[in-house]
């Protein structure tokens, strides 16, 4: 496989949004997109299971393993995991055809990860969750109502 720059960025293959926090080179970060079957999967419940995961994801191919995303101070679940599998093909497969369907009545998103590092299931927002839910505006019953800036403004007034 030979780096070309100039398609870095196309949709077809990986998607645009890369991990701020990788540790490699660009280069390395884009090859690990390209090679990786393991898939970011957000937008989850809070009340998401993993066998409801594995469950999913498994009808696309084997699934490896399932990683749970994690609230850093509370270890409870906070809307996203990881799902590895065995092969590229399955993982293509289940991106296709399982992204932005439906579990636990909310619209899931899946993405290409560049592999799961030990540290990374936890929730890198201030408030230990994901940092997308500390701007969320609205309230969310299955991601812990409102965001928590607004959740403490109102227990103050």
């Amino acid at each position: 496989m030979v780096f070309d720059p100039r398609t870095l960025d196309q949709p077809k293959d990986i998607s645009a949004y890369r991990d701020q926090r990788y540790q490699g080179s660009v280069r390395d970060q884009e090859l690990a997109l390209r090679t990786s079957c393991t898939l970011y999967v957000g937008n989850l419940s809070y009340y998401t299971k993993e066998d409801q995961v594995y469950e999913l994801f498994g009808r696309a191919g084997d699934v490896r393993r399932v990683i749970m995303g994690l609230d850093r101070f509370k270890k409870t679940p906070c809307g996203f995991c990881f799902v590895e599998y065995y092969t590229r093909e399955d993982a293509e497969l289940a991106l296709q055809n399982i992204s932005n369907t439906r579990m636990d009545d909310r619209v899931i998103r899946a993405d290409w990860d560049a592999g799961f590092v030990e540290g990374r299931q936890y929730g890198r927002g201030k408030h230990g969750g994901q940092v997308r839910d500390e701007y969320r505006k609205d309230y969310d019953p299955e991601r812990g109502g409102y965001n928590r800036a607004i959740a403490q403004k109102s227990m103050v007034e």
